[in-house]
């Protein structure tokens, strides 16, 4: 994690990215101590933001250019659970995007989302949402405790 703090801006926003990707990361920590030590919390919000939605919206395009076959194969997704989801998103659409900044199940959500073709503007915005929100309640929570 020291890298990403030595980067300064450019280490939030991959570590962000990272973060949003199916790699085991959080880019939280290293939000939080940068609002910790006074950093910009305008810049901060925007630069993870923006890391976190693309890495959440790389997820969507590995569905939408994805096979079934490899999410049973390689995720150990059965064909019932695939079939669950899609009920899922059929009935709640591009809204469920908000909720892709939640830990496990937010990454393979993005994917069913771009699975199912649900429409990526959509999904941009709701995604985006979720996840600047996320880091607004971070800033709120250091706030607090500082």
């Amino acid at each position: 994690m020291q890298i990403f703090q030595d980067l300064g801006l450019l280490g939030l926003f991959l570590a962000s990215f990272l973060a949003a990707t199916f790699l085991p990361f959080s880019s939280e920590a290293i939000f939080a101590y940068m609002v910790s030590r006074g950093d910009r919390v305008e810049v901060l919000i925007l630069i993870a933001t923006i890391g976190n939605s693309l890495g959440g919206l790389f997820n969507y395009w590995v569905g939408l250019f994805g096979k079934l076959e490899w999410a049973e194969r390689y995720l150990k997704i059965t064909h019932e659970q695939i079939k669950r989801w899609q009920l899922k998103i059929e009935k709640r659409g591009s809204l469920l995007a908000f909720l892709c900044w939640l830990p496990i199940v937010g990454d393979p959500l993005a994917l069913a989302l771009g699975y199912f073709r649900v429409p990526f503007y959509k999904v941009a915005i709701f995604l985006t949402l979720g996840k600047m929100c996320r880091y607004l309640f971070i800033v709120y929570v250091v706030s607090r405790f500082q």
